[in-house]
């Protein structure tokens, strides 16, 4: 499976998009996670949502297929669209890797030791 997906749903006119997309986390630690930006086409997205971290891309793709095959069962479905939420997925794995070094350069955390 990608590690760049997009998935949309149409009701009553309106079509609610998702993109996902694995990455990886910073530091060469081989843990990985699972982004999410969803919301209305032709919008901001209105969630931003990360899940893992996962030690693998392998581990984050599985998890990914079973939540995918979960959407596609309420009425989701693949779509070839380019995300177009990218830089907003971005922001949130720059957030998420910086919360991950503001603990490591903490007074607790002394490498020379």
């Amino acid at each position: 499976m990608s590690r760049n997906l997009c998935l949309t749903r149409q009701c009553l006119g309106l079509v609610t998009r998702i993109e996902c997309a694995i990455r990886p986390l910073a530091g060469d630690t081989g843990m990985w996670t699972l982004l999410f930006a969803a919301g209305m086409a032709g919008e901001q997205p209105s969630a931003i949502k990360a899940q893992g971290p996962f030690r693998g891309p392998v581990v984050a793709e599985s998890i990914l297929d079973t939540i995918v095959e979960s959407l596609t069962l309420h009425g989701y479905e693949l779509a070839d669209d380019p995300q177009i939420w990218c830089l907003h997925l971005q922001a949130q794995l720059r957030e998420i890797n910086g919360g991950r070094y503001r603990n490591l350069s903490g007074p607790e955390f002394r490498p020379e030791h």
